[in-house]
């Protein structure tokens, strides 16, 4: 493990139950003795709160273009205002969403070139997560999960299905391209087995790292 700090993901679409997953990996790290910094994207900063809520208003008519920029404006915020600081004073940071988040929804789901995301990437986030959790889950089964929570839906969860399937797919793709960082969790199992799941996921990561 880095010397700097753990920086660990948590990615998924629609209602794959992240923030369930986040606060057993905060428990868990916590125990093993680590500062925890929880955050989320787009937002984890002021500002970024700010673009979020441009972001997911069902009234805005945002070009992909303007979605994909405004991600990387609040991601490029969370970055150097959260992460790096945590980061640097040996902090473990759980975020609900990273960048590949950006290559599966506005890469994946708008069609947006994924050379130009990447590109942002390196420039606007500059770093990747240590370890990244996908929480795969079906489509329908997820949107029926995030409905079943009741409100409005936001401008991204009113997106067609077709949209999410391309999620996905592209999820998966980046997942199998990269093994070392990604552990991929069967989300559509009972809560208490996703979570055993990803806490083992999370000891066998810890213990090779060492």
């Amino acid at each position: 493990m880095s010397a700097r700090g753990l920086f660990i993901s948590i990615e998924g679409g629609e209602g794959a139950g992240k923030s369930t997953v986040m606060a057993a990996l905060s428990e868990a790290l916590v125990a093993r003795g680590h500062e925890v910094v929880l955050t989320r994207e787009p937002g984890g900063t002021p500002e970024g709160e700010a673009i979020r809520a441009l972001l997911l208003d069902p009234g805005n008519h945002l070009l992909p273009e303007t979605e994909l920029l405004l991600m990387f404006a609040s991601r490029a915020q969370l970055v150097r205002q959260c992460v790096l600081p945590a980061l640097a004073r040996g902090a473990a940071v759980l975020t609900d969403r990273f960048t590949d988040a950006s290559f599966a929804y506005q890469g994946g789901g708008r069609g947006l070139d994924m050379a130009r995301i990447a590109e942002l990437e390196r420039w606007a986030a500059g770093i990747k997560p240590d370890l990244t959790f996908l929480l795969d889950v079906g489509v329908a089964e997820g949107l029926a999960r995030a409905r079943s929570r009741g409100g409005e839906p936001d401008r991204i969860e009113r997106e067609r299905g077709d949209f999410f399937e391309r999620v996905r797919a592209t999820y998966l793709l980046r997942a199998a391209a990269e093994p070392d960082r990604f552990r991929l969790i069967d989300a559509g199992q009972p809560a208490d087995d996703v979570r055993r799941s990803v806490l083992a996921a999370l000891a066998g990561w810890i213990e090779a790292s060492r």
